[in-house]
């Protein structure tokens, strides 16, 4: 019970947070503490190669379990979970004090964190699916933190579509990757690795699978509602869009990666997918002033690299993705809550207005230089580890002088950012700025100075995550345990001299970035055809689609709604008996005379209602046509029926005869000649239609065995002598219980009706 308990915990501890946060208190940072307290202790199961693997019922009809799977992969992404909330968390309780609905932010932020744990902790297909989407639902809430700024809803919308888009494409992968392997659990499915990657499925898998996880880890084209997101508060750019749930796509690619990682297709794919959003991030982020897009632009960036490193095959490949991954999350949530210290002290986030700060802000500006250096890849951080290690990889591809070129166009773009966030800011001349900026409390440096310092604490000492944690995920990745020690220094290497050449580019594109910057923000082709566009551009076609369809279908007819409801039905109905060639007859050799009698009746009150002159003639024979039906069953052997039958349908004329007399009809019947004879025919075909499935029905020969199956158990098993109220009330009691649900509403809609009537009379009345 240990793993659902961790997972359980936040979402319990939901409404506490909500508490606690919307009274801004740093007790609330608890929750994702306890959490992180609970992953570590767990350090030393998963560091000796085991796997901790807790399984319970949930559905199994279907096979389904609430299964969990705690191995190196899925510990690295809960302690940075948990580790990186308890940051954020303590980090919002100071940025957004006095803000509105804090409550409902605390208990969403929470119940997203818990979201997280549970994908990446599932070791069942469909519990990841579940998890998986509520993560889009509570982000789409954080991100739309403000509904009633306009950039706030459409961010939200535009994220939820695409993730929730991607999310369908998933499980449509998993529907036949678990149809494939037999089961949906993932162990089972990584034993059965081989089987599954020859599948003639595979390549079906592959594409649904990776087009889930790019979407969620906004791989280009995908990649715009990335940077939309800005417009929510720092804490959750911080949390969701640089630490958390933009890198579940990337877990997603990890975990299948053992099943698919010597299969051409998906090798291909993750490599070019993810180098091009290298360069679509790195070129997009030289445009940007705003500090929080330009380090959200260097996150596709750094989502394109770990794509591209999990598409590449090898342990050393794993040891890169994981290594980056970890430290990514580190420097990054520190510089957005740095970036976001700025825009809180200052009142702008603007780069090009931002100059002196280290004045002001020598806490501030130390935090963010050590974030910087480490993102940049300087030593003795981890990131130098992390960048030697990725062009180590690129250079034993094969292909590799595009992949490193790729890999070296990041990585300088990624100086640039470093530089853009944690030198120009803080360095240079003192700016003017809408508030006298000041270093902020403990709650919100204590955070990212704590991130700032584990970069460069695994740097000096890499020993500390590599054995522990790095090694234990890479294998996870790597579907195989993976032998490797991680150091900061490896020699005078090709991978020093490509760090050396990124250190020296990256600083001459900063020393030029203002006049680099322009130019590249002045080709509009890039806003008029980017995916951005596009997505508004979709948005507005299928607006117009929809106006030109709700024109098209709603007419504002009944008469013609029915029409065409019974035309698709009675064609879709004779097609399908002649592609199956379901026509037959048949025997008519034990009609009774009574059945033939009403038969005719039948007939007799049906072409009564077709030719009624008024409401009232077709009411009463309507009623007749019903009454013979009544008289069917009493025939048949069903009186209960029979006299329900007789019952509604006298309530019924009673009724509709009430109704017509109130209602203002004038003329008999105001259809044009060319309608009627359409009516007609349509009524016609609807009628041969059923006629000849009725006797297809009756061809075949009578199967009693549902009806022998209620005989002798309705009384047992449900202490019933009337089967018919039995079965009602029973055995099919869910859609009973429907039927009066959908009944009791078209009640309370009708008195509404009637009540709005009374009061608009009354009004009128003086």
């Amino acid at each position: 019970m240990t793993l659902l308990a961790l997972i359980a915990f936040p979402f319990l501890l939901a409404p506490f947070a909500g508490w606690a946060g919307g009274r801004s208190s740093p007790l609330v940072a608890a929750v994702p503490l306890l959490l992180f307290i609970g992953f570590a202790a767990m350090m030393p199961y998963v560091s000796a190669d085991a796997i901790v693997h807790e399984t319970h019922r949930w559905i199994p009809s279907l096979d389904i379990r609430a299964a969990f799977r705690l191995d190196g992969l899925s510990l690295t992404f809960a302690l940075l979970i948990s580790g990186i909330g308890t940051a954020v968390f303590l980090y919002a309780s100071a940025y957004l004090k006095g803000a509105p609905r804090l409550a409902r932010f605390y208990t969403v932020l929470t119940l997203f964190m818990a979201s997280m744990l549970g994908a990446v902790m599932a070791d069942d297909l469909m519990l990841l699916v579940v998890f998986w989407e509520m993560t889009s639902l509570t982000s789409f809430l954080l991100i739309g933190y403000t509904p009633e700024a306009a950039a706030s809803r459409r961010s939200a919308q535009q994220g939820f579509l695409i993730t929730v888009s991607g999310g369908l494409a998933m499980l449509a992968g998993v529907i036949l990757l678990g149809t494939a392997a037999g089961t949906f659990s993932i162990t089972e499915i990584l034993d059965q690795r081989e089987a599954i990657a020859a599948h003639p499925a595979a390549p079906a898998i592959i594409i649904l699978l990776a087009a889930g996880a790019f979407a969620k880890s906004a791989q280009a084209p995908l990649h715009s509602w990335l940077a939309n997101a800005m417009v929510a508060p720092t804490p959750v750019s911080a949390f969701l869009h640089s630490a958390t749930m933009v890198k579940l796509g990337v877990y997603l690619l990890a975990r299948m990666d053992p099943i698919f990682s010597d299969t051409g297709l998906w090798i291909t794919l993750l490599t070019l997918f993810g180098a091009a959003t290298m360069l679509v991030g790195a070129t997009l982020a030289m445009r940007e002033t705003d500090l929080k897009r330009v380090l959200a632009y260097s996150t596709i960036v750094s989502l394109g690299t770990l794509t591209m490193m999990i598409g590449i095959p090898g342990e050393l490949a794993a040891v890169a993705t994981v290594t980056f991954l970890i430290v990514h999350a580190l420097y990054k949530a520190c510089l957005f809550m740095v970036a976001g210290i700025v825009d809180h002290e200052t009142g702008t986030r603007d780069s090009s207005k931002l100059g002196g700060l280290r004045h002001y802000m020598p806490k501030t500006a130390l935090v963010a230089l050590a974030g910087g250096l480490s993102m940049a890849g300087l030593p003795p951080f981890i990131g130098f580890a992390s960048k030697e290690l990725v062009y180590e990889t690129s250079l034993e591809t094969s292909g590799w002088w595009l992949v490193v070129a790729a890999a070296l166009l990041a990585n300088i773009a990624m100086v640039v950012v470093a530089a853009i966030v944690a030198i120009r800011c803080f360095a240079g001349e003192q700016t003017s700025t809408p508030k006298t900026p000041h270093d902020p409390g403990f709650a919100m440096l204590g955070g990212p100075a704590v991130l700032a310092l584990l970069g460069l604490v695994f740097g000096a000492a890499p020993g500390l995550v590599g054995e522990s944690l790095i090694v234990p995920a890479a294998s996870a990745v790597a579907g195989y345990p993976v032998d490797y020690s991680l150091s900061l220094w490896h020699g005078f290497t090709p991978m020093l001299a490509l760090s050396l050449l990124t250190l020296a580019l990256g600083a001459f594109v900063f020393l030029r970035w203002d006049s680099i910057r322009p130019r590249l923000a002045g080709i509009s082709q890039i806003d008029s055809w980017g995916p951005d566009r596009l997505y508004d551009r979709a948005m507005d076609g299928l607006q117009r689609m929809s106006t030109w369809q709700t024109q098209l279908i709603q007419s504002g007819s009944l008469r013609g709604y029915v029409a065409r409801t019974l035309l698709v039905i009675s064609v879709a109905g004779l097609a399908t008996l002649l592609i199956r060639g379901g026509f037959e007859m048949p025997s008519f050799a034990g009609a009774l005379t009574p059945d033939v009698t009403l038969a005719v009746l039948l007939v007799i009150g049906a072409l009564a209602v077709a030719r009624a002159r008024n409401f009232v003639a077709g009411i009463v024979a309507a009623g007749l046509v019903g009454f013979t039906v009544a008289l069917l069953f009493l025939v048949r052997g069903a009186p209960d029926l029979a006299f329900t039958q007789f019952s509604v349908e006298a309530l019924a004329i009673v009724i509709m005869l009430a109704i017509v007399g109130r209602m203002p009809f004038r003329e008999r019947d105001y259809r044009p000649s060319r309608e009627r004879v359409r009516d007609i025919g349509i009524a016609c075909l609807i009628g041969v239609t059923a006629t000849l499935i009725m006797l297809a029905v009756l061809a075949q020969p009578f199967d009693p065995r549902l009806s022998d199956y209620f005989r002798m158990t309705s009384v047992p098993e449900a202490h019933g002598r009337n089967l018919v109220n039995v079965i009602l009330v029973d055995f099919r009691a869910i859609d009973t219980l429907g039927e009066i649900i959908v009944l009791g509403l078209a009640a309370v809609a009708a008195a509404a009706v009637l009540a709005g009537l009374r009061r608009a009379t009354s009004e009128k009345r003086p």
